[in-house]
Formats: C-alpha cells, sequence, structure tokens
C-alpha cells in the first residue's frame, strides 16, 4: 500500500493518502489519525468517538455494486484499512482523492483546518429541484458528484458547536458554488446549493483549555470554518472538473 503524507500545522494529527486495491479496483483513501479518540459529528454516522476519519474515493465500477448494499460494505471496508469499524467514521466519493484540496487557517492559537473533495456533476439547488434516487432497504441509486469535507481544529467543540459548525460550512460551500456560477444539473436556469449527496465530518479537539460553544457566522471561529470550506471547495472542485475534462479529451 503506498502512502502520501500530507503535513498541517495541527498537532497530534496524522493526515495522508492510501493507495491500493479493493476488490480487485484501484482506489484511494484520505485518513486521519488521531492519537487519542475524538469527538466527531458526522452526517452520516451522528456523534461518535473515534480514532481515524477518512474520506475514500470509488470509481463508478465499483460504487455501483457498493451502492445495492452500502450497510455491508460500510462493515467491510474498514478491515482494508486493518481499523475496527468501531473506531472509524469514514465517507465515500466518486471524487478521486488526488484532487483533495487543504487549507488551513488560523487566529492566536485557534487553527481550523478544512479537507475537501468534489465535483458538481449532480449539483442541485436545494428546496427546488425534485430528486431522482432514493433509499429503499439499504439500498441506494444513482449517485455522482458529491461534496465531502473533514473539519479539523485545536479547540474543543460542544455538541452544539460541532453541529452549528455543519451549518456554516455548508454555507460556506454554497457561497463557493454560487461565486463559481455552478448550475443545477436538474434546472440549469437555477445556481446549485449542492450536489444533493454531499457528507461532511466535524472533528473536535481536545485541548480543555480551549473550549468553544458558538460557531456561527458572528464568531471568530466561524469565521475560520467559512474561509477554510470557501477555499478548499473551490479549489477541489476545479482541481476536480479539470482531471474529468482531460480525461474525456480524445488521444492525439
Amino acid at each position: 500500500m503506498r502512502k502520501k503524507e500530507i503535513k498541517l500545522k495541527l498537532e497530534n494529527v496524522k493526515v495522508e493518502v492510501l493507495y491500493y486495491k479493493y476488490r480487485n479496483v484501484d482506489v484511494n483513501t484520505l485518513l486521519v489519525s488521531f492519537g487519542e479518540k475524538r469527538r466527531v459529528i458526522s452526517t452520516l454516522d451522528g456523534y461518535r468517538k473515534v480514532s481515524f476519519v477518512a474520506n475514500s474515493y470509488l470509481p463508478l465500477e465499483l460504487s455501483e455494486s457498493i451502492m445495492k448494499d452500502y450497510a455491508a460494505f460500510e462493515e467491510d471496508f474498514p478491515k482494508v484499512l486493518g481499523i475496527p469499524r468501531s473506531d472509524l467514521s469514514f465517507l465515500s466519493t466518486g471524487a478521486n482523492m488526488d484532487n483533495l484540496a487543504v487549507c488551513e487557517k488560523s487566529y492566536q492559537d485557534r487553527i481550523v483546518c478544512c479537507l475537501a473533495t468534489g465535483g458538481v456533476g449532480n449539483a442541485l439547488r436545494a428546496g427546488v429541484d425534485e430528486s431522482d434516487w432514493m433509499e429503499q432497504d439499504g439500498t441506494y441509486t444513482k449517485t455522482l458528484g458529491t461534496i465531502n469535507i473533514i473539519i479539523l481544529t485545536n479547540v474543543t467543540l460542544s455538541d452544539g458547536a460541532m453541529a452549528r459548525t455543519i451549518i456554516t460550512a455548508t454555507e460556506a460551500k454554497t457561497a463557493a458554488l454560487q461565486d463559481m456560477d455552478a448550475r443545477s444539473s436538474v434546472s440549469p436556469e437555477n445556481q446549485a446549493t449542492g450536489t444533493g449527496t454531499d457528507n461532511m465530518i466535524v472533528v473536535s479537539g481536545t485541548d480543555p483549555d480551549k473550549k468553544i460553544r458558538h460557531t456561527g457566522g458572528h464568531t471568530k471561529m466561524g469565521e475560520l470554518i467559512g474561509a477554510t470550506t470557501k477555499i478548499a471547495v473551490a479549489e477541489t472542485i476545479k482541481k476536480h472538473e479539470a482531471a474529468v475534462a482531460k480525461s474525456s479529451r480524445p488521444e492525439s
């Protein structure tokens, strides 16, 4: 298994992109490791305490079969990484980790880092567009694009602050899409607000001397969360779209 380490200012956090095969298909995974269990909130897992969070690239040839029984995949996949399912919170996406964007900002002794991947192939405008896929008995259909976001910080976030971070980061993600005039794939006359399959993990720090209860836009923490997310989302989408365009060009 080949590994590429990503250096951050955050202490006691190890970030790597792992390259390997899953079901005989080349995949890669962003793995974030902590030296201790951290409190996290995931839009897939809810509130948990884990030592690892991850974002995994699943090519179309894999995702089509995996989405037929995603619950089974959730149990099987951590085994490949050698991590107990109970100690891992992870996301999956059709966006390659080679197009990962990392943005880290700080104010005084507070640090926020956003790790983002994404494309806008199935962009939607929330509250306007009709859905074209559904969940039925653990089976899902039609999931393309996806903007996945992992937020890391060195401060201890209350449960409420972790939940509020999702709102702040989502607003920033939408602002990034608006700035690039990303259009809904269902109603192109409308600007997109997301892809319809987006997910997020927020990881709290553990410093007992740095406790935060509020992460809304009027707070310094909210500013850092919004800024890192907006920058990282815009960067990863540009990388992803450039890679898609390059792969679709005819060979000379």
